[in-house]
């Protein structure tokens, strides 16, 4: 029988072979795995502190006596800061109603990495630029599924084209949630 290894150097280039492919299958049939977080215990509290920015639209009513209706929808980044955040960032979804003489409410979806979702409601008296907004958690999906907690901010408005495209961030951004169940952190 023919030596299927004619020489050393041969079955070296062989084994190095098979073990670059065993390593690239191995690779490519895995799924990245998360590093773990820190254990986060039912009813802990986290504080944080972000920064939101966002671009959008809204449509303005006049109404009688100079007063003005609007509804307006924003999409953006947010980003949080403090070691008991919920988790670094988040995609950030706002879709609201104003009105001059009643001021600001709407409702947020803040959705993260993995998907799982924050759900929050948000007041105001306006929606004037330095006005104060104040959020209030009511939920969410995955790790944050029964999240509560408070959130404030004054926005900014950056741009404002005068056809209804928005642009801004918050000011100050500072919160804490209470998470109701066993999670991940991040």
């Amino acid at each position: 029988m023919k030596n299927p290894f004619p020489s050393r150097l041969h079955g070296t280039r062989w084994l190095r072979s098979v073990l670059c492919i065993a390593v690239v299958l191995l690779a490519a049939c895995g799924r990245p795995v998360d590093p773990p977080g820190p254990a986060v215990a039912s009813g802990e509290v986290r504080t944080f502190t972000g920064n939101w920015t966002m671009t959008g639209n809204r449509q303005i009513m006049t109404l009688d006596t100079g007063r003005q209706a609007g509804i307006f929808k924003l999409t953006g980044s947010l980003l949080l800061t403090g070691k008991q955040r919920l988790t670094a960032g988040f995609k950030a979804e706002v879709v609201g109603f104003s009105d001059t003489a009643t001021g600001m409410t709407a409702r947020s979806v803040w959705t993260d990495e993995r998907g799982d979702k924050v759900f929050s409601e948000l007041r105001g008296d306006s929606v004037a630029p330095g006005t104060l907004i104040e959020g209030r958690f009511v939920g969410g999906t995955g790790r944050y599924a029964g999240v509560s907690g408070d959130y404030a901010f004054r926005w900014q408005r950056l741009a404002d084209t005068g056809d209804g495209d928005v642009s801004g961030r918050v000011v100050g951004l500072e919160g804490s949630a209470r998470l109701a169940t066993v999670a991940g952190g991040g």
